[in-house]
């Protein structure tokens, strides 16, 4: 016998042991559990680097698991998900591939991926980009989203340029900015507070919140692409090669 099948089978019995699974009675005398969980012990001491490989192990584990989840997800939510109310479609309505960002107006990374956006939207007519409010990073951003989605509902064909306005301003963004940065296109505070009260504008809001946390989203920005959710801001070229992947094979990755 190997060394490396001892240690998997001194391994698996003494963490059965440790962790008080039940085996027959006679498996194991007391002597030999001694020796099992020494063995295990003496092994992980002088190879302390197997904990990592056991410790990414596990987390590539639940990654591919999280994917599988999410994909079924996507399945299952993708029409309320692709599909998009009045003025937060970006570039082509009837385009080939849609690009979903969750995003937080406060959010830095989405700020910085905001030029990915528009970069996507300039170099390819038939990419369909939809805009998804999810503010988890505080009271602040659920107050401007709020104004926000007001916005939307009295002014949708401005809706997109009030959004690179909102995410592409400076400092924390809040209620008062976002109010100011919609009396700059012409809707005032009076008609936003009386929008900001209807049930629309909370059951956006309800929606884009239901739909993170199908897809477990849990921080910003993060990607729809076909059958993927891709977190954080991984840049104009990542984009383009899911959009093209997309096209090739129905996939965001072939």
């Amino acid at each position: 016998m190997t060394l490396r099948s001892l240690f998997a089978g001194a391994i698996a019995a003494g963490l059965a042991v440790s962790a008080g699974f039940a085996a027959p009675a006679q498996a194991f005398t007391s002597e030999e559990k001694s020796d099992i969980e020494g063995v295990v012990r003496d092994y992980l001491m002088a190879h302390p680097e197997i904990l990592l490989d056991m410790s990414q192990a596990l987390q590539d584990k639940q990654e591919a698991e999280r994917k599988v989840a999410q994909k079924s997800a996507i399945a299952s939510v993708g029409k309320a998900l692709f599909s998009s109310p009045a003025g937060t479609v970006l570039g082509n309505p009837d385009g080939d591939v849609t690009v979903v960002e969750f995003f937080d107006y406060n959010c830095t990374y989405c700020k910085h991926a905001m030029s990915d956006m528009t970069e996507l939207l300039k170099d390819d007519p038939k990419v369909r980009f939809v805009l998804k409010e999810v503010p988890l990073l505080g009271p602040q951003s659920v107050a401007a989203s709020h104004v926000s989605l007001a916005f939307r509902s009295v002014a949708p064909d401005k809706y997109g340029e009030y959004h690179l306005r909102l995410l592409g301003s400076r400092g924390v963004v809040d209620e008062q900015r976002a109010i100011d940065v919609a009396g700059e296109l012409g809707v005032d505070e009076p008609t936003l507070r009386q929008a900001m009260r209807s049930t629309e504008v909370g059951a956006a809001m309800a929606e884009s919140n239901r739909l993170s946390q199908a897809l477990m989203i849990n921080g910003t920005p993060s990607y729809v692409v076909s059958d993927e959710v891709i977190p954080g801001a991984v840049g104009l070229d990542e984009l383009k090669r899911m959009i093209e992947d997309t096209r090739s094979c129905g996939s965001a990755s072939c």
